[in-house]
Formats: C-alpha cells, structure tokens, sequence
C-alpha cells in the first residue's frame, strides 16, 4: 500500500498513457479491417513518413537497433529481478515495476500496429501493380521451372564460390539490396520511397534457432537479416525484409517482390540468389503435383546451385529441435491472426505470383 502512494501523480499518468495507447491501437486495428480503404490510404500516406523519419534515424545506427534494445531490455528485467530476490528493493517498486511494465507493452503493441498490422489490410501487390493471379495447370508450372532451371544453369558459374562450392558475395548485400529495391521502384511505383540499408544481427543466432533468415522490425522499422546462412539466401531475404518497409506484409508478395527485386537488379550475385529461391518454391509445388516431371527438372540443374543447396540443408539441420518447431507454430498462428489464412504455407504462395508474372511478361 506504501508504495502505491510513492508516486501516484507518475503512476497515475503512465496508467493513463497506456490505456490510451491500448484504446487507440484496438481502434486503428478495427479501422484497417473493416473500414475500407483506410489501411490503403494508411500504408500510402502516413506510413511512408514513419520509414522516412524513424527508419532513417535508426538507420544511422551500424547495428540493429531493435537487437541492442533486446539485450538492454533483458539486462533490465534481469538486474531488477535479482535486485528483487536479493532484497534490496525489499518489496519496493512492486506496484511501479507493473505499471512500467504495462507501459511498456502498449507502446510496443501501439507501434506494431501503426508499423505492422494495419498494412496487412492494404491492397496487394498483385492487384496494385497489375500481375494479379490465376489458376495453372501442372504443364504451366513445368515451363515456369524449366525457365527458371535455365536461368540458374546461366548464373551458377558467373558467382564467386568459396572451397566447399557455395556462393560468396564477396561484397556486403545491403548497399545493393536497397539499389535493386530503388531499381524495381521504377517499375513498379508503389515500391518507390525511403529504403534504409538492411542490417545484419551481431548475433544471427536468434535467428537462426527460430529457422528464420530474416525479420522486419516495427519497433524500430528496420530489415534486419541472418548473417549466419548461405550467401546466396542473404540478397532476396534483404530484399523481402524492405518489401515489409514498403508497407507490402504479405509474405508470398514479398518473397515475390524480393524475386523480382533480384532478378532485376543487373548483378549476377543478387539474380541467381532471386533465381534459385524462386525455383525452390516452385519445384516443391511441381513435386506434389507430378513427381516425375519434378524428378526430370529437378535433374537439370547444374552441379554448381546443388552444391548451394546441399550446404543450405547442412546448415539448417543443426537447428532441427524444439525450439525451431515452437517458433513455426508461433509464426503461423501470428500469420493466421494477420489474415494469412495459409500461415507459414502462405511463404510458397508466391509460386501464384511468379507463373502469372512469367504468363505475363517472360513467355515468348
């Protein structure tokens, strides 16, 4: 009872602050869902100067905000936890230690909202910029991994390898990363805006043990990926974190727009990093459709992307465990609840999105 009359008037403030907080971020979540062409104007006209301000402010800094935040986050909680067992807050700060606490997470949830959840509700790429999707037949998604098996046989020996055979960029990703986004803008003007540099974690760990390459940060708008995975994954997953910059969550659009970002880019590195992870996704498709059609593209592919593929699987199967499914399983609940009815399937929906493109823009 003591402490609550410690600091009332602060108490009382952040109290209110939070309710606030919480109140306008449930409003905003219910406008974008079911108040039309808010979440659109939304993504388009306010959240376009949050990347431009708080994206490029958090851009000056050469490590990722978000991760430095994390730790002082978990340094905090665990000095005042000890404090607390040592007895030297000795039952003071209780009652304040919730209320901060409280405080903290609307403002997080507060920033995930107008940083992250209403863009889920915005028109999507495909319709925006005209690809759009439609139905395909088995012989259609053939032709489209024969495309892109030969694109790959073109690419595979004009990019450095290192002594096992994997692609090395010999360069860093996120200069080119934001030119091949800045590129694609041209094309494709609903792209076009502010693109900070996309960051490597000091420890892609925390990555790696959630078998995540990447992740987009609303706290802090920044694309943040895992440094630890192969080369050649490290240019589209840059690319599909500063497609989320752009306001476009949908996972399938932005590995699609990270494939047109990388193809299109003019570096053969970045090409054959779009190329080959497209082609993975759509050869597991072809693989549930026609295994033997599968088998016969599959033998196509030259010795060089194998062994590309060959270090990936090597390198992800020391995360294999526990660990790794329990962050599955809470990224398809967090995607179901954001409207990916697919949830983490949704990842290979873009396979829809590169056949309508190559109908579209590649068949002679």
């Amino acid at each position: 009872m003591a402490e609550k009359g410690k600091n009332p008037q602060k108490n009382k403030i952040k109290l209110i602050v939070s309710i606030v907080l919480w109140i306008s971020a449930l409003l905003l979540s219910a406008a974008a869902r079911f108040l039309g062409g808010f979440a659109q104007w939304y993504s388009t006209r306010v959240y376009p100067l949050w990347v431009a301000s708080v994206g490029r402010l958090a851009g000056y800094f050469p490590v990722s905000v978000s991760e430095m935040l994390l730790y002082f986050l978990l340094l905090g909680i665990a000095v005042w936890t000890v404090g607390r067992f040592a007895g030297k807050i000795a039952g003071k700060g209780l009652y304040t230690g919730f209320v901060n606490l409280f405080l903290l997470a609307s403002v997080l949830c507060f920033l995930y909202v107008v940083n992250c959840g209403i863009n889920y509700h915005r028109e999507s790429f495909a319709d925006s910029s005209g690809i759009g999707t439609a139905k395909y037949s088995s012989g259609e998604l053939e032709e489209v991994c024969v495309w892109l098996t030969r694109e790959i046989s073109g690419l595979s020996g004009r990019v450095e390898r290192g002594r096992e055979g994997g692609m090395e960029l010999g360069f860093p990703a996120e200069e080119k990363a934001v030119k091949a986004m800045e590129k694609l803008a041209w094309e494709y003007p609903e792209l076009a805006g502010y693109f900070p540099k996309p960051k490597e974690l000091v420890n892609s760990c925390i990555l790696s043990i959630q078998n995540l390459t990447g992740v987009y940060s609303p706290f802090t708008i920044e694309a943040n990926y895992n440094g630890d995975v192969q080369d050649y994954v490290i240019p589209y997953t840059a690319c599909h974190e500063l497609s989320h910059l752009r306001g476009f969550m949908q996972e399938q659009e932005a590995n699609f727009i990270a494939f047109l970002a990388c193809s299109k880019s003019g570096d053969d590195a970045f090409a054959y990093s779009g190329y080959l992870s497209a082609w993975i996704q759509c050869m597991n498709v072809l693989y549930k459709w026609d295994y033997d059609v599968w088998a016969d593209v599959r033998s196509q592919l030259p010795a060089e992307a194998e062994a590309d593929l060959r270090l990936n699987r090597e390198f992800w199967a020391k995360y294999d465990g526990a660990i790794a499914e329990v962050s599955n399983k809470v990224n398809d609940t967090y995607l179901k609840a954001n409207g990916q009815k697919d949830g983490v399937k949704s990842y290979n929906r873009m396979v829809d999105l590169v056949v309508a493109y190559y109908k579209s823009n590649v068949r002679p």
